[in-house]
């Protein structure tokens, strides 16, 4: 069966006219069933297609709401689409809680004014007042009110204790300064283990060098009255004449040493004169009683002029340079009279002025000019060549010595007047030697020779420079 009659969906609207139609003796109702492109459709899917299309609109109000600003199309109030009205679309969300600005831009303002960040409590520089107590807080409580907050530093042990304080005496060796140690020591809580400082210090003292214990010796000094106090440092001085069996271990020479740290710890009024002769009759032990005599010896001889004060001597670059020129010297005139060149190593080492080696090199060569005899000349030579065999002086200050030499040659001859002819053979000798090398040799200036032209020239000088 087939129907020629066909509905438009235009023609459709909300109601459709009741009636009976005469179709070739079929009677169809309206009232129950429609026909859209062919298709017969129930009242029930008619209704569910009206409620899409009505979600449909609804969506396409709530995505464009923002964009359109009161255009677009808007629903009735019995749900019809109504196209092109004026009314404001309403947001999805509530204007409380849209953080964007209604006219798309911020006022420019940073976060927090400019104290944003997490953790950030507010703008560097702030100021806050003092907070309030209120006493009608659940959590108050009255005894916070008198309460003084502090810093606690837990006291050192001894375990502890030589990890700590050791690299800060071995700094004070580089820099010196009494007044930085002074303040280290007393951010430390070091309790028990105060009267070990002096001890620990004269311990790494005994291995270094001898300014190092000139610098111990002024340390113990100033440490005194401000960090340690008479008893700690009797208790410590006590508690190394105890170690002395296994200080020798590592320093044979540690009972002289300590003897002389405690004559000078007496001279400088930390330990009473008193110290040592309470320790008379009452000693076993071999070493300390060499340490006590020492000691006491060194006291006697300070009644007779001596300074237990400069018993060290200032090391390195803290001599003036006028008394390590005249050490130098002293140097070379105990090495030609012993010829122990060991012994000449040991003293120069022990100056501790590696960077001022080439005023020996020119001491030595001066010594050479300026002698007589053949002996200086050779004992010079083999001097130098064990020091730059050992290192001890390098390459560098030995060419700026004899550098110093050649500059200084012509005032030197003045007094010397064969200086240019034993420096050419000391020179030459020295390449040979392997002392210098070949550049430095060449350097070595002559003096201008004297000699008579033929006696047609009327017997006239002429000064010739080789």
């Amino acid at each position: 069966m087939s129907f020629p009659m066909q509905l438009r969906a235009d023609d459709l609207s909300d109601s459709f006219v009741s009636g009976d139609e005469d179709n070739g003796g079929l009677v169809i109702s309206n009232k129950n069933m429609n026909e859209i492109n062919g298709n017969w459709l129930s009242s029930s899917s008619n209704s569910i297609s009206e409620a899409r299309l009505k979600a449909k609109a609804k969506r396409r109000l709530r995505k464009n709401s923002s964009r359109d600003s009161g255009r677009g199309d808007s629903l009735s109030d019995n749900g019809d689409v109504v196209r092109g009205t004026t009314a404001a679309p309403t947001s999805p969300k509530s204007k409380l809680l849209d953080r964007k600005s209604r006219l798309g831009k911020g006022r420019g303002l940073p976060k927090k004014g400019g104290a944003g960040g997490k953790g950030v409590w507010g703008r560097s520089g702030e100021v806050y007042e003092p907070v309030v107590v209120d006493e009608k807080d659940p959590n108050y409580d009255e005894a916070q009110e008198n309460c003084v907050y502090e810093t606690v530093v837990p006291p050192l042990d001894e375990r502890h204790f030589e990890k700590t304080v050791t690299p800060i005496v071995q700094e004070y060796f580089e820099h010196g300064d009494t007044n930085e140690v002074a303040e280290q020591l007393a951010e430390l809580n070091l309790g028990s283990m105060r009267s070990a400082v002096p001890s620990l210090a004269v311990s790494l003292a005994l291995e270094a060098k001898a300014s190092h214990r000139e610098l111990t010796s002024r340390l113990l000094a100033d440490l005194y009255g401000s960090v340690l106090s008479h008893s700690d440092m009797e208790k410590s001085f006590d508690k190394l004449l105890q170690e002395l069996p296994d200080l020798v271990l590592d320093t044979p020479g540690a009972p002289q040493l300590v003897g002389q740290f405690i004559a000078r710890a007496v001279s400088d009024q930390i330990l009473s004169k008193s110290y040592i002769d309470g320790y008379k009759g009452k000693v076993d032990c071999e070493y300390v009683r060499v340490t006590l005599d020492r000691a006491a010896v060194l006291l006697k001889m300070s009644m007779g002029g001596l300074r237990i004060d400069n018993q060290w001597g200032a090391g390195g670059g803290q001599r003036p340079v006028i008394q390590l020129i005249k050490e130098m010297n002293l140097l070379l005139k105990e090495y030609i009279l012993s010829g122990d060149s060991k012994e000449a190593e040991r003293c120069l080492r022990d100056l501790e002025v590696p960077h001022f080696h080439h005023e020996f090199v020119y001491e030595a060569v001066v010594m050479v000019l300026e002698s007589k005899g053949e002996k200086t000349f050779k004992m010079v030579l083999q001097l130098l060549k064990c020091l730059s065999l050992s290192s001890i002086i390098t390459v560098d200050q030995m060419r700026r010595g004899y550098k110093r030499i050649y500059m200084d040659i012509a005032e030197i001859n003045i007094d010397v007047p064969r200086a240019y002819f034993i420096l050419e053979q000391f020179v030459d000798k020295s390449f040979n030697m392997g002392i210098i090398d070949m550049k430095l040799r060449d350097l070595c200036p002559c003096r201008g020779r004297k000699r008579f032209v033929s006696e047609g020239d009327g017997s006239v000088v002429k000064l010739e420079s080789c």
